[in-house]
């Protein structure tokens, strides 16, 4: 009977702020798919449904922006889940108090415009900028420039998405008993084995969760490709801004936004569906 009380009560408590929600976000998804099966170039959803333009996705080539925008997003998560393990390792067992500086230290960058901080990288690794600058200055020779190219793209993802997977990761690592650790290790097992045996199965929750941050975030990111890419490539939120803006042909930006909300929120549910977050957040053990 209490159970159920306090059910109901919690469900009183959470009405403002999913009615909040409610307004705010799905509102806007709703009106975004109401577009996307609108006729092309209308400003208005009061028409017939018209799915052309999802067939203009395919017949104009905007599946290449896709491929680019996740193939980009895949690799910079791989990148940040290998260089964040030794990190977040330190963080959850071994700094004990320092963990708190190198928190305060990731944490202050976002306070900082994404913008502002890809800028300061187009000036340091642009022709003439500060890098080769320093090296024809004392090396007499330097690179000519390192900007403008895929591999340059996935930095700049790997760089602004790096707190959004080195928390959970050190979240995650923290929930590995050092018991167990210690057990295996007492019984013979190599580092190896501790690490694939032990360290991973149990630290899972935080990989899944850190992986789907980065991955959701940077498979919309658009900034990297304009300021680091020069374009060299085109991403999925760079030709939704152009069909929405440019274009004037909202159906099709929303089309493409569809396509690109269903595929990572599929991969999002999938990989959430997966996770114990009770578990996570300390309300079970």
């Amino acid at each position: 009977m209490m159970e159920r009380l306090d059910r109901r009560q919690g469900l009183l408590a959470a009405l403002p702020i999913t009615a909040l929600l409610a307004v705010s976000f799905l509102a806007p998804l709703l009106l975004v798919a109401l577009f996307s099966i609108m006729p092309q170039k209308v400003f208005s959803v009061l028409n017939m449904p018209d799915f052309s333009s999802f067939g203009v996705i395919v017949s104009q080539g905007y599946y290449r922006s896709l491929f680019w925008s996740l193939s980009m997003a895949f690799a910079a998560t791989v990148i940040l889940l290998v260089v964040c393990w030794p990190l977040a390792y330190g963080m959850a067992k071994v700094f004990g108090r320092f963990s708190l500086v190198l928190t305060i230290a990731v944490v202050m960058t976002l306070f900082v415009s994404e913008n502002i901080r890809l800028f300061g990288w187009v000036l340091t690794l642009m022709k003439g900028g500060l890098i080769e600058g320093y090296m024809r200055s004392y090396l007499g020779a330097g690179p000519d420039g390192m900007l403008y190219n895929v591999p340059i793209i996935v930095f700049g993802l790997v760089y602004v998405y790096f707190p959004f997977m080195l928390f959970p990761l050190a979240q995650g690592i923290s929930m590995v008993p050092d018991d167990a650790r210690q057990a295996a290790t007492d019984l013979g097992a190599t580092r190896w084995q501790v690490f694939r045996e032990i360290d991973l199965p149990l630290a899972a929750p935080g990989i899944l969760v850190g992986s789907l941050l980065s991955f959701v975030l940077a498979a919309g990111a658009m900034a990297e490709s304009k300021l680091l890419g020069g374009q060299v490539v085109i991403v999925l939120a760079d030709d939704v801004e152009t069909a929405f803006t440019f274009g004037q042909n909202w159906p099709l930006g929303s089309a493409l936004a569809m396509v690109l909300i269903i595929l990572v929120g599929t991969v999002a549910v999938v990989g959430l569906s997966r996770v114990d977050l009770d578990t996570i957040m300390g309300r079970k053990r």
